[in-house]
Order: structure tokens, then C-alpha cells, then sequence
């Protein structure tokens, strides 16, 4: 597959227990894109963080989260992406979507 030089990144901001249909949302953003052909796809757990709540999550010991922060990162061509997000938003419940533009540097595997 060959990327544009000036490609898009999709980041997905939710939490760990946000589900789909019974499997963690972020393992489901994850395989819809590598359904849907996208160049390729990383999922960040973080360590403290919050959102529109305010409410902080933090993997500290005293205070042991099990809903941390998940950023869900996407690269590919920035149409390609807009198509994507329009299929899958309607399962994100809560959370953040941001969007901007990416050089590519390279997309390269061994095998290519």
C-alpha cells in the first residue's frame, strides 16, 4: 500500500471499559479499520489522565483506575479516514475525536 506524503492521523480519545457489543471498544475501532483497509492503527494505553468529566484516572497504586485513559491512533489518506470515522462513530458513546494532518515519512513492512 502507498501513502501519501501528506497524510491524516484520527486519534480516539475513550476509556478502557468502554465496550461494543460486549468487547472493548477500542479492540473494535482496531479491527473494523484493518477490515476497512486502513494503512494502520495503534492503540495507547495511558498512564493518568481526564476528559469531559473532569474525573481523574490514574494507574497509581493508591489510586487504581480500571477505566484509564485509551487513545486510539489511525494513519491513512485524510478521505480515507472522514469515510472510516463516518462508519464507526455512531458506537463511540462518549469520549474525543481529533483529526490532523501527518507527513509520512515512510510506510514500509519486511515484507514490501
Amino acid at each position: 500500500m502507498k501513502l501519501p506524503e501528506e497524510g491524516s492521523l484520527l486519534r480516539i480519545f475513550i476509556g478502557e471499559r468502554h465496550k461494543y457489543k460486549g468487547k472493548p471498544l477500542y479492540e473494535w475501532v482496531v479491527l473494523q479499520a484493518r477490515e476497512y483497509g486502513l494503512a494502520g492503527a495503534t492503540v495507547l494505553r495511558g498512564m493518568m489522565g481526564f476528559g469531559a468529566n473532569s474525573v481523574i484516572k490514574t494507574s497509581k497504586i493508591l489510586r487504581l483506575s480500571e477505566d484509564l485513559p485509551i487513545v486510539i491512533e489511525l494513519v491513512d489518506a485524510e478521505d480515507k479516514l472522514k469515510d472510516f470515522l463516518s462508519t464507526i462513530e455512531f458506537a463511540i458513546s462518549e469520549g474525543l475525536i481529533t483529526y490532523e494532518k501527518a507527513n509520512i515519512i515512510f510506510y514500509r513492512s519486511r515484507n514490501s
